[in-house]
């Protein structure tokens, strides 16, 4: 059974169909909702219930929404599992994260092409071999933002998402030690892994076993190999290229089904 309220809402993020449009935007902090919806033609907010709060309107005449998740992977499959029930096909995780290659710098940008899966959360849905991949067509689009709106300072690469902040991403606790994570960071950076965070991997799998849509932005705040931090770092620029993809996406959409076509493919958009 799905719990929902008296008026048919979904329980979690108290919000019912029509509520949001099919493309959503899902920031981590609540917070960050009104700078997303800031940059729109029109927005009302729809609910604040926990850490979910929720606004819709539009972008330059592009039906969007906003939907904020909270911290984690299990906020972020209730996020999913609730908004994909009343009709939300698109997702972008417009979120931070903290890297751990040198060559990247605070205010940086991470455009997310797929996820390792250190969640747990995933694991509930799929054997631990299942692939944690942005869909092409967001991806494209994030890239394509980011290239219009003159953001020079991006990256696409693999992710890892992690279950949890301290020990997870082998940070000191109060017991001091955390062996059972100690050689992660250099095992990742090994393998060409851009940064850490506590999201993406959620969603690219719950997406792709759904059948949805999803891609993931976000700004660097923290450099785990040079020890900087900068809280807000590359926000503006993650949160500009998450709206102008949406609006991208939502041309290329018109064009497959223009040209009656499933897919997304280059000769497509000449």
């Amino acid at each position: 059974m799905h719990p929902r309220t008296s008026d048919f809402a979904r329980y979690h993020i108290n919000c019912k169909r029509g509520d949001l449009a099919e493309y959503l935007l899902v920031p981590g902090d609540p917070d960050r909702v009104p700078k997303i919806i800031a940059l729109w033609d029109s927005a009302r907010e729809i609910s604040c219930h926990r850490e979910f709060r929720s606004a819709t309107g539009t972008f330059k005449g592009t039906p969007i929404s906003a939907l904020s998740s909270g911290i984690g992977p299990a906020c972020m499959a209730i996020a999913v599992n609730e908004s994909s029930e009343i009709g939300v096909s698109t997702f972008v995780r417009v979120g931070s994260t903290g890297v751990i290659q040198e060559n990247i710098s605070i205010g940086d940008v991470i455009i997310c092409s797929g996820a390792v899966r250190l969640d747990g959360t995933s694991e509930c849905y799929a054997m631990p071999e299942y692939p944690a991949y942005a869909n092409h067509e967001v991806l494209l689009a994030l890239i394509e933002a980011a290239e219009l709106l003159g953001v020079n300072n991006y990256h696409v690469g693999v992710v890892a998402t992690t279950a949890d902040f301290y020990a997870g991403q082998n940070r000191r606790g109060k017991m001091g030690g955390t062996s059972c994570t100690r050689d992660l960071i250099q095992a990742l950076r090994n393998g060409r892994v851009l940064s850490l965070e506590m999201e993406t991997a959620t969603l690219y799998t719950l997406a792709s076993l759904y059948g949805l849509r999803a891609g993931s932005v976000c700004a660097v705040y923290g450099n785990r190999a040079t020890d900087k931090f900068e809280e807000g770092a590359g926000e503006a620029n993650a949160i500009g290229i998450a709206n102008e993809a949406v609006k991208i996406l939502h041309e290329w959409d018109a064009k497959k089904r223009s040209g009656n076509r499933q897919w997304l493919f280059p000769s497509l958009l000449r």
